[in-house]
């Protein structure tokens, strides 16, 4: 009773039934939008089905995913400096070795890092990785600039396995089949994008914590429109 009864108070909620209140005594339409509004970009049973969309669009987690072993590894980096790697770039080694550990023992390993920052990243893989091909370089600013340097790396032929976050794994998605490469995308799934609990209460409740999912969402989506339809002149490479 406890978990049912006190979301009800937070202060977000209030102002929930606030505007419901507002609505009901008020009788206006532009109350009735603003109520709905809030409640949809609030509710975590909505939330839940925008998860589960992204996932589908997004995030392909098997290794096997192409029928085959993945000839190369391409680590997309995160940032950090010439000292230490960021948290995301850990979560992404992290995911990388695991990945690697599901091979085959006599499988051939080749990875490709793109970071500015190389020693950190291969002082932090090569703690977990003894064996194996590993090459890192500097591969520009943004995505689209690590994808247009790899394209003249890359044999097309080759099963690649590029490892990113979730809330990056759409974008890289579409700039694979830009490419025409014959890869994969494997995601170090974040909190964000994780399926919340949602029993009776979050019917009748909103969770801000579900703007956090919105705003990822939206960054990843208006980046890539920004790629689209602006190019070179903002992310420094011309889009097909």
């Amino acid at each position: 009773m406890k978990d049912l009864l006190e979301p009800l108070i937070y202060p977000h909620n209030m102002l929930l039934y606030g505007l419901l209140f507002a609505c009901i005594a008020y009788r206006k339409k532009g109350l009735w939008c603003l109520l709905l509004f809030y409640y949809l970009i609030g509710n975590t049973f909505v939330a839940n089905q925008v998860r589960q969309w992204y996932q589908q669009q997004a995030v392909v987690s098997a290794s096997s995913v192409l029928g085959r072993t993945p000839d190369l590894f391409v680590m997309l980096g995160c940032g950090g400096s010439a000292e230490q790697i960021p948290a995301c770039a850990a979560a992404r080694i992290q995911q990388l070795n695991s990945e690697i550990a599901l091979l085959p023992q006599a499988a051939p390993l080749a990875v490709v890092i793109t970071t500015r920052y190389c020693e950190p990243y291969l002082a932090a893989l090569q703690q977990m990785v003894t064996h194996g091909a590993i090459d890192c370089f500097d591969a520009g600013e943004n995505t689209y600039q690590e994808f247009q340097a790899l394209a003249k790396r890359l044999n097309p032929q080759h099963a690649i396995r590029f490892i990113t976050s979730d809330f990056h794994s759409w974008r890289v998605r579409q700039l694979i089949k830009e490419y025409q490469l014959s890869a994969s995308v494997g995601v170090v799934r974040s909190q964000t994008f994780r399926p919340v609990n949602c029993s009776l209460n979050c019917l009748l409740t909103v969770n801000l914590s579900n703007l956090d999912l919105y705003s990822k969402l939206m960054a990843e989506f208006a980046s890539y429109a920004v790629y689209r339809v602006a190019g070179k002149e903002v992310t420094g490479v011309v889009s097909d």
